[in-house]
């Protein structure tokens, strides 16, 4: 075939390509023509392209801008459950750090008010939220004279050393637990009790007669409990595998009072402090360990 004939076929093919096409509708009984349209290949390929495309775009809002997806059977897959536990576990992460957040705060507290300060006040501002605000509670005049009785000289002081010495000689306290110190009585280097080894599972209990004032949980030394003994005393028994008693509980000398945590590496680390009126003393002066 000479190159001339066939674009002479090519340019014939391109014409039919775009030549237009009478489609009539007739009538069947009287053979009348009722509606008729003119259409080429063409024509028709682009009308179904644009067809396609509508239809892509219908289809594509409605997926994009409608729940019509949830109706389908099936179409919830595994990442859509995942997203939902997702989300769920951090509702109660949030819930969990707003209880812990109130646990420190009070945990402040009671540190705060142990050690002769005044704490400070916390707002509600919401039903299931608090802030703690950076005013201090103003102290009233009978608060500044107890202050002034506590910090001096007088038969009330917290210095004394003949009321400790009083203290000591009038009271016997029952060891809290079986172990071994490791850590003493230092309120320069920060410690305000003393650490003990013992194994794992060991029984802890009360060294005297007592109410529990606060049974708490913190990140740094787990469950503790904090017992309100005769003559001003106040013990904090802390990282203890479970309390066996409650806020409120009145409780005996000996009483178990719970277990000591175990570590990682199998031990256990038994944190005890004393205070008194206010003040922390050195429990290794009161209890033989």
């Amino acid at each position: 075939m000479t190159p001339k004939k066939r674009f002479s076929n090519l340019a014939d093919a391109s014409r039919e390509f775009f030549r237009r096409r009478r489609i009539a509708m007739h009538n069947a009984s009287d053979n009348s023509e009722e509606w008729y349209v003119y259409l080429s290949p063409a024509g028709m390929i682009a009308a179904s392209v644009a067809l396609l495309l509508m239809l892509f775009i219908i289809v594509l809002s409605l997926v994009a801008y409608s729940p019509v997806l949830e109706l389908l059977p099936g179409y919830r897959t595994e990442a859509d459950r995942s997203r939902e536990s997702l989300v769920q576990n951090i509702i109660r992460l949030d819930s969990m750090e707003r209880v812990m957040n109130d646990m420190l705060s009070y945990n402040r507290d009671i540190a705060l008010i142990m050690a002769g300060k005044s704490p400070v006040a916390r707002t509600i501002v919401s039903a299931d939220s608090t802030r703690t605000s950076t005013i201090l509670v103003m102290p009233s005049t009978e608060d500044s004279l107890l202050r002034a009785q506590m910090e001096g000289d007088g038969p009330y002081s917290l210095s004394g050393g003949a009321t400790r010495r009083a203290l000591r000689e009038s009271i016997e306290l029952v060891t809290p637990v079986e172990g071994i110190v490791t850590e003493g009585f230092g309120i320069e280097e920060g410690r305000f009790g003393i650490r003990l080894s013992t194994a794992a599972g060991e029984r802890v209990t009360a060294i005297d007669s007592g109410t529990v004032i606060a049974s708490v949980w913190t990140p740094d030394h787990g469950n503790q409990l904090v017992v309100q003994h005769r003559n001003d005393l106040i013990a904090i028994y802390k990282n203890l595998s479970q309390p066996l008693v409650s806020t409120g509980q009145a409780v005996r000398a000996g009483e178990l009072l719970g277990h000591t945590a175990a570590t990682d590496e199998g031990a256990a680390l038994f944190e005890f402090e004393l205070w008194h009126r206010g003040r922390a003393i050195d429990p290794e002066g009161y209890i033989v360990f």
